[in-house]
């Protein structure tokens, strides 16, 4: 039996809003997996900075140097020993200037090359955590949410990873640990003044950055929104192309998505101009503490308590400190747009598993698979009723057909067996296959042994070989075209130009109704269940297709546990029970016969498609291959 990943984690709570600690604590775990890695990068961060707190300081050596070469020369001693020994110096200063320059690059890109695998993997790792839970997640999740926004949300979620990882690691940590070295130097080497100017005006920039951005974030959050909102309504619009055009609707649909693109573009405008305020505000911030320190550095210079150097050091340690402060702003914004986009994404995995296996639950073991409905009822919302305490049960390799109207609860049966929702166990009855109660069984074991050829065929944007090749996908491509045979579809792939490997398109679009369900019945062949379901398996088929398609599926029905839900009553005509369903109860059941001897609502339903088909109302329709 084929092994999927286990969906058996334990329910995540549903929480409120979360901060951006809360956001940074969730990401930790998938950080702390290279804990060897991440101290090696730390490490090679510091010898980073530590080398390029050198380069100033050797960098002063130099114009130091420069000035007395120059002295010497003024007064035409450039030829003793001292100038000499100056000159020689001065050309090894510019060696270890080249050499901390090259350090300080070295260590950056081992910093770089140790961590790219600690984001690149932790990405990985919550996407697919991601993924997995919203396959995970029931059936009524994702009919209440739109699939295009949700994709997006993950997306910038992921990418908000790799944000928040490169600016915290290359950005935030490195400036943070050169503002501590460069802060010691001048308290040990120079006077007080220069080490308190400069921690005033990182505090006051640091405040007034953190202020302002934390105002600007609705802005960027209102930005998101409308941008899930306009991407949904715009993928909605084109996924359901064929109605849009039909209804002759693209202008209205056009307007529908400028409206959110206007909404969208207000937002942003908003948030640009509280940008431009917030940059000029820190360059203010910024040009105020430079002018007080280079004032006082260069009344040093002129009282001879600093040399030349000294002056060219303090300016470039100021440089050091304010460039890469100037993009922190930046940087502080963008990693707080990625903690906001990681949120949404983090939001995700908070939604409660509505259907969830318990920790201990068992696989389903399949002996002769009897299927049996017991009392259930079943509402979709409190307010509506679906199913009101149905009870039935289909005989280990027995035929049982449910028909009905439209709106009867046929559908809903065919979900509950595939555990889409879970009844409740107080109130809403049991399904059980050979005696077990399917919500105590794995849902991976369960979905195993049933095979479903629905009504509304859903076809992958792929192959028809990939598409049914889905019912068993480690099949050998003998057994596929083996199951395209069965299926009645394989002279058909024969026909296109590329075969088995010709694309069906989006939803499989580029197929017919009934070769689109024709794939369908080949995945369900190929899968081979002892449980099988056809949710009006035939509905899109021509007559003489579904006699032919009905044969092989009886063929594929005998000795097997088959539940048929079917509108076309001369397709279950030979089903070992049958069971009528008028609003969500069973008003009927019995044998093709036994039904129309009671004239009730099966033999109404028969009557009325006879006249239909055009033949007499009494004749039963002998469908080709009967069981």
């Amino acid at each position: 039996m084929r092994r999927f990943p286990s969906s058996n984690e334990p329910a995540l709570p549903a929480v409120g809003p979360r901060n951006d600690w809360q956001t940074i604590v969730s990401l930790l775990p998938y950080l702390t997996a290279y804990k060897w890695r991440v101290a090696f990068a730390l490490a090679c961060l510091i010898g980073a900075k530590v080398a390029n707190l050198g380069v100033p300081i050797v960098m002063k050596h130099i114009v130091d140097n420069l000035a007395a070469v120059r002295q010497l020369a003024a007064l035409g001693r450039e030829q003793n020993a001292p100038g000499i020994v100056l000159v020689s110096g001065l050309g090894m200063l510019v060696i270890a200037y080249a050499a901390v320059r090259l350090s300080t690059s070295l260590f950056t890109e081992l910093r770089e090359i140790l961590f790219s695998k600690v984001t690149q993997s932790a990405v990985r790792l919550l996407a697919l955590k991601v993924f997995r839970h919203l396959h995970a997640l029931s059936l009524r999740f994702h009919l209440d949410r739109q699939t295009g926004g949700m994709s997006r949300d993950i997306e910038r979620g992921t990418r908000g990873i790799m944000q928040l990882i490169s600016y915290s690691l290359y950005s935030i940590l490195p400036t943070l640990v050169e503002v501590g070295l460069v802060l010691g130097f001048l308290v040990v080497k120079y006077e007080a003044y220069y080490a308190i100017v400069t921690l005033i005006a990182l505090v006051v920039y640091i405040v007034f950055t953190v202020r302002v951005t934390e105002w600007r974030t609705h802005f960027r959050r209102t930005m998101n929104e409308l941008d899930s909102r306009a991407n949904s309504r715009a993928i909605d619009s084109l996924l359901n192309y064929e109605t849009v055009k039909y209804f002759g609707n693209e202008e209205w649909e056009a307007k529908r998505y400028d409206e959110n693109l206007q909404r969208y573009r207000t937002a942003a405008i908003q948030s640009q101009q509280s940008l431009s305020a917030l940059n000029f505000g820190q360059q203010t911030i910024i040009g105020t503490g430079l002018v007080f320190i280079l004032w006082r550095a260069t009344q040093g210079v002129m009282a001879g308590r600093l040399t030349l150097g000294d002056l060219v050091l303090i300016n470039t340690f100021m440089l050091q400190l304010y460039i890469p402060l100037n993009f922190l702003g930046a940087v502080y914004r963008e990693l707080k747009q990625s903690l906001t986009d990681m949120d949404r994404m983090f939001t995700l995995l908070t939604v409660s598993r509505e259907v969830a296996d318990a920790p201990d639950a068992p696989q389903l073991a399949v002996r002769g698979g009897e299927v049996r409905f017991s009392r259930v009822s079943f509402a979709y919302e409190p307010s509506r009723q679906i199913l009101h305490d149905v009870s039935f049960t289909i005989a280990a390799g027995t035929t049982t057909a449910v028909v009905g109207h439209s709106g009867s609860g046929k559908s809903t049966l065919a979900r509950l067996l595939f555990r889409f929702y879970d009844l409740e166990r107080e109130t809403g009855g049991a399904i059980t296959i050979d005696g077990q109660d399917i919500r105590d069984v794995t849902q991976e074991t369960l979905r195993v042994s049933i095979g479903i050829v629905p009504q509304d065929t859903v076809l992958f944007n792929d192959s028809i070989y990939y598409n049914i090749a889905y019912g068993r996908p480690d099949a050998s491509r003998d057994e596929v075209i083996a199951a395209a045979r069965a299926a009645h579809i394989h002279a058909f792939i024969e026909t296109l130009p590329k075969g088995y490997d010709t694309p069906v398109g989006e939803r499989g679009l580029k197929l017919s109704g009934g070769e689109k369900q024709r794939v369908a019945i080949a995945r369900t062949l190929l899968k081979n269940p002892p449980i099988l379901l056809f949710d009006e398996a035939t509905s899109a088929l021509d007559s003489r297709s579904e006699r032919a398609i009905q044969q092989e599926l009886d063929n594929i029905a005998r000795e097997r546990t088959t539940l048929v839900i079917a509108h076309r009553l001369s397709t279950v005509v030979h089903a070992e029970q049958i069971i009528v369903m008028d609003h969500g109860r069973i008003v009927e059941r019995g044998t093709h016969a036994e039904l129309l001897r009671v004239s009730g609502h099966y033999a109404q339903m028969w009557a009325l498609q006879q006249q239909k088909s055009g033949e007499p109302a009494g004749q039963m329709a002998e469908p080709a291959g009967g069981k």
